[in-house]
């Protein structure tokens, strides 16, 4: 069995790989999901937000628009490339009050209640144990702050991901996923029950079942490669992975498939 420690290290290098095409336009969804994160959080000038697994700033960055120059935004991934881009974007917007910083949000060592609201978007999945998890994040929620966790629901980029795993299970079966991190929590239910098994109280989950827009069939290729995806393409040989780019694009064109259906669920809980 696979350590927490394995885990870690594979998660951190998948994500420090799939960084050059991270913040590709066919990758929007990234901002989206995280704006509309944020959103249901109501953030106050002056508050104090820590955002686990920010990546390059989705929603680190309007934490940090929200709660203006009194307040204060901490974000920490494992991925230093994804951070380098985060510092970037938020030094171009001139924002002087978010920090990014390399760690495992499981031991960050921050104080118990020190945040008014704490985020984690399309993370939570990653740790094996996921009510230790929620349980850390939960701690350093001051009373009256509120907990955000994002996850995916049911559909992800279908039909195109099926395809994708068709074409890999063709290829290097052994690489084949049959069950996948978020298909834990992937409905409204089961990650309400796990926020409350993490001790979070008031929890409320909204489910959205919405759309991504592809402009071309290569869209598709550069969201493979600038997501979680990216580890299985890259223990491909050249040859192979080319062989799976085409049987990929080849589907999206011949099918005329021009958007992607993709559920996604928002979990909010205030104590």
């Amino acid at each position: 069995m696979i350590s927490k420690e394995e885990i870690i290290v594979k998660t951190e290098a998948i994500f420090n790989a799939a960084s050059d095409r991270f913040d590709d336009p066919a990758l929007c969804f990234w901002n989206r999901f995280g704006q509309q994160t944020i959103d249901r959080l109501s953030l106050r000038s002056g508050e104090r937000v820590l955002d686990v697994c920010c990546g390059t700033g989705a929603s680190a960055i309007p934490a940090a628009i929200g709660v203006g120059s009194t307040g204060q935004v901490l974000g920490i991934d494992l991925a230093e490339s994804l951070l380098k881009l985060a510092r970037n974007k938020s030094q171009q917007q001139g924002l002087e009050n978010i920090e990014f910083r390399s760690g495992d949000f499981e031991n960050l060592g921050l104080p118990n209640e020190s945040f008014d609201a704490v985020v984690c978007v399309f993370g939570i999945f990653f740790v094996p144990d996921l009510v230790t998890a929620v349980r850390e994040l939960w701690r350093m929620v001051r009373p009256g702050g509120k907990l955000a966790i994002t996850s995916w629901g049911e559909k992800v980029f279908e039909p195109a991901n099926q395809i994708f795993w068709n074409a890999i299970e063709a290829e290097r079966p052994d690489l084949c996923k049959k069950f996948t991190p978020w298909d834990r929590i992937n409905d409204p239910f089961s990650l309400k029950t796990l926020l409350e098994a993490g001790g979070a109280t008031n929890v409320e989950v909204v489910a959205e079942a919405g759309t991504h827009k592809l402009a071309s069939e290569e869209d598709w290729w550069t969201m493979i490669l600038g997501g979680g995806l990216r580890g299985t393409i890259d223990q491909l040989t050249p040859t192979a992975r080319e062989r799976v780019r085409q049987a990929n694009l080849q589907f999206i064109k011949t099918q005329k498939i021009c958007s992607l259906e993709v559920d996604v669920l928002y979990a909010v809980a205030q104590k």
